[in-house]
């Protein structure tokens, strides 16, 4: 089921070439990086997914199936520092089902945004962009939770296969309990597959350049023997900020 990526997981390519356009880290990555910080923290960091409300952009009011916070952050060496809540905008050229308008999602909670868990995983990542990251300064955090019940399947990426419209996206598996699917799939940018795989370890993580790569999520179901499942993801985007204004919605001009 899982294709040989281009890079191999967690091994970051050679300065003396093209770097690939994602990489396909084990959990060892970010456990490491989460092994200095007090299990206290951590826990809480993980357990905060029980705490999404529901995304009012997607799914019923009586039957949703995705739930969300929204953060965004300047990146200062080993230091976050939280921006004013904003919504949340993609073109409707990356985003056919939900671009073109400012979404609002609800803010992190104040224990995950100013706690070390987080700040710990963002420089982890932000260290190993598959890519330059000179003036990638600024980034976005979504804290998701995709369910799935007996009669409705959930939709990780109900606009199927796209990019978000940033510079660089980190996909971070916090857990998955009791679905079957939900299989991530990357493409180059003629639709062609680059690389397949279900994320199944908690921490597990692929971090790509979104300029180069298309992806997606197939459905997920609950688990044979199970009426209800969940997966519970961290998303963050990476791209350039201005500290004098609010960011402009992310766009390539934000990655150069």
């Amino acid at each position: 089921m899982t294709a040989t990526p281009l890079s191999a997981p967690g091994i970051p390519a050679s300065a003396s070439r093209p770097s690939p356009p994602f990489v396909h880290h084990t959990p060892v990555l970010l456990t490491s990086a989460l092994a200095a910080i007090p299990r206290g923290p951590v826990t809480r960091f993980t357990e905060s997914w029980n705490d999404l409300p529901a995304d009012p952009h997607l799914g019923t009011a009586a039957a949703p199936y995705r739930f969300r916070r929204y953060g965004r952050f300047r990146i200062l060496g080993d230091r976050l520092e939280r921006l004013p809540h904003a919504a949340f905008f993609q073109e409707r050229t990356v985003n056919s089902v939900n671009g073109g308008v400012d979404r609002m999602f609800a803010p992190l909670r104040d224990a995950v945004a100013d706690g070390p868990a987080l700040r710990a995983v963002v420089r982890t990542l932000w260290d190993r962009l598959p890519g330059p990251r000179t003036g990638i300064d600024t980034c976005g955090v979504h804290q998701i939770r995709i369910t799935a019940t007996a009669g409705a399947e959930g939709h990780p990426t109900p606009e199927g296969i796209h990019r978000d419209g940033h510079c660089y996206v980190a996909q971070v598996l916090i857990l998955r309990e009791n679905v079957r699917g939900a299989e991530s799939c990357l493409y180059d940018l003629r639709r062609q597959p680059l690389h397949r795989t279900v994320l199944t370890a908690p921490l597990e993580t692929i971090v790509l350049d979104d300029r180069r790569v298309l992806h997606g999520v197939s459905p997920l179901r609950p688990a044979p023997g199970s009426r209800t499942g969940l997966r519970d993801m961290l998303l963050v985007d990476f791209f350039r900020g201005d500290a004098r204004h609010s960011p402009e919605p992310p766009s390539e001009a934000h990655c150069s």
